[in-house]
């Protein structure tokens, strides 16, 4: 595996690479790069990545490199000091690394960036209110994120979010008293979170809902005066978790 990993080193160019024209002779001596495994001028960035994890002292030199992926590499290991340049880098994965590892005050431009990969890394770090923006970002995947890590009373504008999943999000976390109002959402999924969470006493909410799941919830939680309007439910499963609920009460 070895021996094929050699005779598949090839740079970002697509040419053959050798040990033999290497200008970093040290590091070879010292063992800490390996044709095929460990080499900053392989096309690979697993490669590349293991090349700067060894010797992180070398990545300020390619900050500046025309392959992307070693500049990613590089600002993954640069000091942060050396970061601010790339800020505007062409290439989005560049972008998203120094999103991640620049100090948020000077990297919150990057909150408005053209690209999705960049906006994540953004909806990672960003703390509190500053979220708020990134709750109503165009890519779900942002959104997503956002509500997974905004404070719990500012999560209204996510209820209403087109996506099943960020309205899920916000379900499981929004501040109970706003949960009532999100008992008509039209995704089973999200009223099954809000029957997990509502105060015994609010299910009533929820007794007659369409889906046989968010029942069945309403069944486990529910007080016993909400368990006689599901005595006659549709559902085979429900009908019998209410009889035992009220034989128990009855006991």
């Amino acid at each position: 595996m070895h021996r094929m990993d050699r005779m598949d080193a090839v740079d970002w160019l697509g040419n053959f690479l050798s040990c033999r024209d290497c200008p970093h002779v040290e590091i070879r001596e010292k063992g800490l790069c390996d044709l095929g495994q460990i080499c900053v001028r392989d096309r690979r960035a697993r490669r590349i990545d293991r090349f700067f994890a060894a010797s992180p002292q070398e990545s300020a030199k390619y900050l500046d490199h025309p392959y992307f992926e070693l500049r990613v590499g590089a600002v993954k290991y640069a000091s942060v000091f050396q970061l601010r340049a790339l800020i505007d880098d062409e290439e989005p994965d560049v972008r998203a690394m120094v999103a991640q590892r620049l100090p948020l005050r000077l990297a919150e431009k990057l909150i408005g960036d053209s690209d999705r990969k960049v906006r994540m890394a953004m909806a990672q770090r960003v703390e509190g209110a500053g979220l708020v923006k990134l709750l109503f970002d165009e890519d779900s995947g942002v959104r997503l994120i956002a509500a997974r890590r905004a404070p719990p009373d500012i999560l209204a504008g996510a209820t209403n979010d087109d996506d099943p999943q960020v309205r899920c999000e916000a379900a499981r976390r929004i501040v109970l008293d706003k949960l009532p109002a999100m008992a008509r959402d039209p995704e089973p999924r999200v009223r099954m979170i809000i029957a997990e969470r509502l105060a015994p006493a609010q299910l009533g909410l929820l007794v007659a809902d369409d889906d046989l799941r968010v029942r069945f919830l309403v069944a486990e939680r529910c007080g016993t005066e909400l368990l006689a309007r599901l005595r006659d439910d549709p559902d085979p499963e429900v009908r019998r978790l209410v009889q035992a609920r009220l034989d128990e009460a009855q006991q």
